[in-house]
């Protein structure tokens, strides 16, 4: 059910600020399920799931619609269009990637100069961004006027795969893994009231984040993420950050948020009780919407469970299907276990 899931929503277009088909998808999903659904100003898409407490506000879980693309800047006479980024892009695998443009979804490959033209010193260096261009097959620029103009967002094709010892490859992993663990436990018999929040625009400054944290006002916030996984040849063990297959990333730090210690300890015994593998960043990189959430209103106490993934920010990334299942598993302990202290509390 995960990996179906997982699967559907990474074949959706999302770049940011064009999460629309995204939370659409979503939306049906939690109203099947049951739970109160609104879309704020930002668009981001909150869903309150009534438990078997009621405790409004209480806790939040997290995870972002919005993945890496381009955006066109201009169409050059010949018909070609140029472009910039929209989020972090690895620019080395970017040559020969087909995208879509635009909302009529317009096929088109990205290009660089032909490889016989270049010198060898450019061949050394990696292309600057504007030197890409994306082919949209037009052969001059009314005929590609006709089908893109400036402002259209271009999300990379998916091709979604499931290989290996349970790898499974696809754009957009992150963070539509986040959005289909919140999308599986929407569907289920909760303990307690728990918003799922639905974020946009987390890929270019976690902005989303900071507008669901601020109407929410919750007391505890897990982020469910994908991270950067560098377990390859040639890297060596303490800059690998984390392994895939290695079990769910239960953060302590990252270079945006500390996250709360307590929380921290929860799921890491959660784990350890439970047999579920998990692991912690070996090298201190990446952030999440848990930095917005954190510092919205007079403060959140803050926990990310997030999925090792390979490429990430690339047209294609890889994670283990695995290590997604173990978030799932494991997300839901949480939300039992702060349905329980909740008992305590009287």
């Amino acid at each position: 059910m995960l990996k179906e899931t997982l699967t559907a929503l990474c074949a959706l277009d999302g770049v940011s600020s064009d999460e629309g088909r995204v939370r659409d998808h979503l939306r049906a999903l939690a109203v099947a399920a049951g739970a109160q659904v609104r879309v704020d100003a930002m668009g981001n898409l909150i869903c309150v799931k009534r438990g078997a407490r009621p405790v409004p506000n209480r806790l939040m879980l997290c995870a972002h619609m919005d993945e890496v693309g381009l955006m066109v800047k201009r169409v050059t006479d010949e018909g070609f269009l140029k472009f910039d980024a929209v989020g972090g892009i690895d620019r080395r695998v970017l040559i020969g990637k087909p995208v879509w443009v635009g909302p009529r979804r317009v096929p088109g490959v990205i290009g660089l100069q032909a490889i016989h033209l270049t010198t060898k010193a450019e061949r050394e260096k990696v292309a600057k961004l504007e030197d890409f261009y994306i082919d949209i097959g037009a052969e001059s620029r009314a005929e590609a006027e006709a089908l893109a103009e400036p402002g259209d967002l271009c999300a990379f094709q998916p091709d979604a795969l499931e290989f290996g010892d349970g790898l499974f490859k696809s754009k957009a992993i992150d963070d539509r893994l986040g959005c289909a663990v919140l999308a599986q436990l929407l569907g289920e018999d909760l303990p307690m009231d728990v918003t799922f929040a639905f974020t946009v625009q987390e890929e270019v400054g976690t902005r989303g984040a900071f507008a669901a944290a601020f109407s929410v006002k919750p007391e505890v916030c897990m982020v469910l993420e994908a991270t950067t996984a560098a377990d390859l040849p040639g890297v060596p063990r303490h800059k690998r950050v984390c392994r895939v297959g290695g079990g769910p990333v239960i953060s302590l730090v990252d270079a945006a948020t500390l996250y709360d210690r307590a929380l921290f300890e929860e799921l890491r015994a959660l784990a350890e009780a439970n047999g579920i593998p998990w692991q912690t960043k070996e090298l201190i990189a990446g952030g999440n919407d848990a930095k917005a959430v954190q510092r919205s209103r007079q403060g959140v106490r803050v926990c990310a469970l997030s999925a090792p993934v390979r490429y990430l920010h690339a047209p294609t990334s890889v994670v283990s299907l695995s290590d997604c299942e173990h978030i799932l598993s494991l997300a839901r302990l949480f939300i039992h276990s702060q349905a329980k202290a909740l008992k305590g509390d009287g």
